[in-house]
């Protein structure tokens, strides 16, 4: 083992040493697994002391590759002085101080330095708050320490750690395998085979290539089925993977659809900004206007008029929504998908743990001579007597049998409270022997398992050997369908008898009406044989089914009907049987009644064979039972077929394809496996079905706060170009001036835009129905907004100076001033006119929103300072003006939002 921390020529030496080691981690597949562990100082049975492996992090270092350093404050500020914008500004400054203006350089670049400190603050603040959401999605592996299992952070392995394996798991260290029950992995990031590889724990030659490796495990690779046990022999750079990454550079970081868009909105609006501006430049300077005034107010109104703005703006509005998803619970693993949650029109949800409670109950057993039920905390018989778990008693034995065949572990913990781990299911198995007083630890010593046959999502069952004096005690179980085909004979109270055609059928009629009153049903088997070779499915002993209740959750009949309102479709997708499917649908809302169609796995052909009317009666279908993974694929390419949006859930290592098509994959965190996880769009740290309607509403409402303040920055870009424009066509003196244009366009735009940005919506959003697929962000209505808005404040502010100057008699310098006051007046009370389109006019988003009256509070302050402290009027040429002056700057800057209230009084 090298250490973590070493100059990189010792580091190589080190390496170099560990090569030639025989307990070096590369030469750690050619030697028996307990070579390996005497060598690495573990116990296989215990694993480390938990000071022990203190000891080692401490010693080498965390497991963790060299990861890309969060981007400096000092490059943040560099990025602000790398645009067009700055440059036009730079030039500006060089021309005023080469007609020696000290004062027009000195306030240009006070300019630059406020349009950079604005920008650095806004990127900074969303670039820290992007690297903290990232660091939420942390990945934990399972350890045995001590002799119990426990889930650790990846970073915290250490070398010599006992590794348990489930098939899901995203192998977060370099490993030794130990013991191995159908595992496979998908080695294709590491060594590009596309095919999941199966493992072993036997020794191998020593000249066996990385890709032949099966007693192997690599970080950066994925478990695809099976269970088993591995050790630790490489962390951090010493893996594979560490010694490859170092070789390679880091990918540069890509931009969301929507920053590309808005970036292209930018530059399109450069050169039509630049024609304007050029033409009123030569209009000015043919009607006799100061040839480097007009030089500088075309600077100036370029400047203005193009929307800088908008990818930060963008970029802090998705980021500050991502963080508000993250504290509903709903992890968002790349920015453009928050663009996409908004347009979500299908939801294909699992049932267990999205939609019930996910808290099992053992409630019921099933058994030849009857049943027993779990009523008010105890178990009773038919005839309600209570339970005696007797040993051998058939009761009792299929307690055993799901207390044995389980991989969950159940240990006290602190506080008088218990640590579990694992599947929810299994642990639900564990605290029903529990209750009958069947301890798993205590019935493994007795009859210590040897070996196991894992689940998987084909077979639908699972198996494990456990020694006796007589031989093995195999101990399954499965789904029913899955067990009773297998089963030769039950366990009467009699003992054994032969399985008949008539006997099987009635356990079949006992599944139907248990999954028909929404229990998840499993059915329990053994047999015992002489050799660990044995089929562990061949002739079993058929010994009961156990029922295990879920409950829908509280809120979800409810949530279920605000995506009804909201335009959203709730298809459940589950892997029960469709009794259970149909129960549950008609109790959350998916379907009205339990006699709704529900189409059963072995009914749903390949998406290349369904004819259109097949098509059409799968899209009309909204229960699918006993679904596998890859059939969810093909659900999936059936609604985006027919140009929808499509959510996808998924918790198991199947569903990483199904989770990568979908439009959005939404991976559970809690029962989720790390492949899941990983594969995901969206993780849910809660499982809740509500995490994924707030995660789209939020998306919603961010995309809607990105239109609302689109539309705010072009409007009054355009204002302020025909402002220009139209006073160099009439030949008025400039009723406003170039600083005055820039100050405005620091002020008036940015704050309000970024009050918009952060926005937390409105109530109404999910009353709306989805946007559509490809919907841009500015459709040739909202341009139309913009045109009439940009026109509207533009005519107001030249009719405000017009009055002044021409009708009251102000000098120029007064005029200015009032022509100054009203466009940046009425740009601030524009912000109202982006509220809803039926919203109340004191009682809307916007009013709502605290950001939004903080930016006018803070503009308002800057505007009264520049025109009343002496110093600042000095410069932008302003003067204060009596009450004529700020009566036709207040009607004027009202007027955009009275004649906003007429036009959407005739509409209404």
């Amino acid at each position: 083992m090298t250490k973590a921390k070493q100059l990189p020529f010792g580091g190589f030496v080190a390496i170099f040493q560990d090569m030639m080691s025989a307990s070096s981690p590369s030469s750690a597949f050619e030697r028996p697994w307990k070579a390996v562990v005497d060598d690495l100082g573990v116990d296989p049975q215990l694993g480390l002391s938990g000071s022990e492996a203190h000891r080692r992090l401490l010693e080498y270092g965390p497991n963790q590759l060299h990861q890309k350093s969060a981007k400096s404050a000092w490059a943040i500020l560099l990025n602000q002085f790398k645009s067009i914008v700055v440059l036009l500004l730079v030039g500006a400054a060089v021309v005023s101080f080469a007609l020696g203006d000290l004062t027009e350089g000195i306030a240009v670049l006070v300019v630059i330095a406020i349009n950079a400190g604005i920008g650095f603050f806004t990127e900074i603040q969303a670039t820290r708050s992007m690297e903290a959401l990232y660091k939420m999605g942390s990945v934990s592996t399972r350890v045995k320490r001590e002799g119990r299992i426990g889930e650790v952070p990846a970073a915290d392995l250490v070398v010599g750690d006992l590794v348990v394996l489930e098939g899901g798991d995203v192998i977060t260290a370099d490993l030794r395998v130990i013991e191995a029950s159908k595992l496979e992995c998908d080695e294709s990031a590491l060594t590009g085979e596309s095919l999941p590889v199966s493992k072993r724990p036997d020794a191998l030659e020593a000249k066996t290539p990385l890709a032949d490796r099966r007693n192997m495990l690599y970080k950066g690779t994925a478990l695809t089925r099976g269970s088993g046990l591995a050790v630790v022999v490489a962390t951090g750079m010493e893996t594979e993977l560490g010694q490859i990454s170092s070789l390679v550079e880091e990918a540069e970081e890509q931009t969301t659809p929507l920053e590309k868009n808005l970036n292209a909105l930018g530059h399109r609006l450069v050169w039509i900004v630049l024609v304007i501006t050029g033409i009123v430049w030569g209009l000015g300077v043919l009607r006799g206007k100061e040839m480097f005034l007009m030089l500088e107010t075309a600077i100036a109104l370029a400047v203005a008029s193009i929307p800088e703005g908008l990818p930060i703006v963008a970029t802090i509005a998705l980021s500050r929504g991502m963080l508000r998803m993250a504290r509903r619970q709903a992890l968002v693993r790349r920015l453009a998908s928050v663009e996409t949650l908004g347009s979500t029109d299908i939801i294909c949800t699992d049932k267990t743990g999205t939609l019930t409670e996910n808290k099992m109950t053992v409630t019921r057993l099933d058994l030849s001579g009857g049943s027993v039920e779990r009523r008010e905390g105890r178990w009773v018989t038919d005839s309600g007597q209570p339970v005696e778990w007797e040993e051998r008693s058939p009761a009792a034995e299929a307690m055993k049998i799901s207390v044995l065949c389980n991989n969950a572990s159940i240990d006290p913990g602190g506080g008088g409270q218990t640590a579990s781990v694992g599947d929810p299911l299994e642990i639900a198995l564990l605290i029903a022997g529990q209750e009958a007083g069947i301890q798993r630890r205590a019935l493994v010593e007795r009859m210590p398992e040897v070996k196991e046959d894992a689940f998987d999502s084909e077979s639908k069952r699972m198996a494990t050997y456990h020694r006796q004096e007589d031989g093995f005690y195999v101990a399954v179980k499965g789904a029913p369908e899955a067990i009773f085909e297998t089963c030769q004979s039950e366990a009467g109270a009699q003992g054994r008898r032969p399985l008949t055609e008539a006997l099987r059928a009635e356990w079949g009629q006992r599944n139907e009406r248990l999954a028909g009153k929404g229990y998840r049903v499993l059915a329990l088997a053994r047999k015992q044989v002489q050799s660990l070779d044995e089929d562990p499915y061949d002739d079993l002993e058929l010994v009961g089914l156990l029922g295990m209740v879920d409950p829908p959750r509280s809120d979800i009949r409810a949530t279920i009907g605000r995506c009804h309102q909201a335009g959203i479709r709730v298809v459940m997708v589950t892997g029960d049987q469709a009794p259970t499917a149909l129960h549950i649908g008609a109790q959350v809302g998916i379907v009205e009644e339990e006699g709704a169609s529900v189409v059963h796995g072995r009914d749903l052909m390949p998406f290349a064979e369904m004819t259109d009317e097949d098509k059409a009666r799968m899209r009309a279908t909204s229960v699918f039972a006993r679904v596998n993974p890859r059939q969810k694929l093909d659900l999936i390419a059936l609604h985006q077929e027919n140009n929808s949006i499509v959510a996808m859930t998924g918790d198991g290592v199947n569903d990483a394809p199904a989770l990568k098509k979908a439009d959005i994959g939404i991976a559970m965190g809690r029962r989720g496996t790390q492949v899941a996880c990983q594969a995901a769009h969206v993780v849910l740290k809660d499982d809740s079905f509500k995490t994924i309607v707030h995660a789209i509403q939020e998306g919603r409402v961010i995309f809607g706060n990105i239109r609302k303040f689109v539309v705010y920055l072009l409007s009054c870009n355009i204002a302020e170009v025909l402002l220009i424009f139209l006073a160099s066509l009439i030949n008025t003196p400039l009723p406003i001036l170039p600083l005055q244009i820039l100050l405005l366009n620091l002020v008036t735009d940015v704050f309000p835009a970024l009050a918009l940005g952060v926005g937390e919506g409105s109530g109404r959003v999910m009353q709306q129905p989805p946007r559509p697929r490809g919907e841009s962000v500015l459709s040739r209505r909202l341009w139309g907004w913009i045109t009439f808005y940009g026109v509207l404040i533009g005519l107001c502010t030249l009719g405000a100076f017009s009055l002044a100057h021409y009708a009251l008699g102000m000098n120029l310098e007064e005029s200015i001033t009032v022509c100054f006051l009203t466009l940046a007046f009425s740009q601030l009370f524009h912000v109202i006119n982006l509220r809803g389109r039926n919203s109340n006019l004191f009682n809307n988003e916007v009013t709502r929103n605290p950001y939004v009256w903080g930016a006018f509070v803070l503009c308002t302050a800057i505007l009264l300072a520049v025109v009343y402290i002496p110093s600042a009027a000095r410069v932008l040429h302003t003067t204060p003006i009596d009450g004529r002056g700020w009566t036709i700057v207040l009607v004027a800057g009202l007027a955009p939002v009275a004649v906003d209230l007429m036009v959407r009084a005739l509409r209404r």
